[in-house]
């Protein structure tokens, strides 16, 4: 008799794409509670930036968008984060970034009023790209990951594609 049992599939490898560094404008942020909901909104726009790595150079281009995100008590946090990059080249490249963080609320108050925080929270992305026909078009073909961090007014996100 054969087992039904199914073995796992090999897992995938990840390279390391490129690293974004994000700037945003120093200063508080945008930030609200919706009525009736549970969480505060906010918005950041994007003020520059680099991207550097063996498969991508270029800018953030400034002013092309920002983040958009959720930031529940419990210190959850939801990102939805637009914008452009330019490549060393100058070919446009949207990017739209989803993800989440989490930490402790402490350490989310920390973050919020600019402090060093006393943990790193866990901050994982998952960004897709538009890019035009060309060198760039494997970006729209392949899947990728990301971690994050945040630094003062900048927040390093690490990119890698899923092999």
């Amino acid at each position: 008799m054969t087992s039904t049992r199914n073995t796992l599939l090999p897992a995938p490898a990840l390279q390391h794409a490129f690293t974004l560094l994000l700037e945003f404008p120093p200063g508080e942020r945008v930030r609200f509670a919706p009525a009736g909901l549970d969480f505060r909104r906010g918005f950041v726009a994007v003020a520059g930036g680099t991207v550097s790595g063996p498969l991508l150079q270029g800018k953030v281009v400034a002013g092309s968008g920002g983040d958009w995100p959720r930031l529940w008590p419990n210190g959850l946090v939801e990102f939805e984060a637009h914008y452009m990059l330019a490549t060393h080249d100058g070919v446009p490249i949207y990017i739209h970034n989803s993800g989440i963080a989490y930490s402790s609320a402490e350490t989310l108050r920390q973050l919020e009023a600019g402090e060093k925080p006393s943990e790193m929270p866990y901050c994982r992305i998952t960004p897709r790209f538009e890019a035009p026909d060309g060198p760039y078009a494997w970006l729209n073909q392949a899947v990728f990951v990301g971690t994050a961090e945040r630094k003062g007014d900048r927040t390093q996100i690490d990119i890698y594609k899923v092999l």
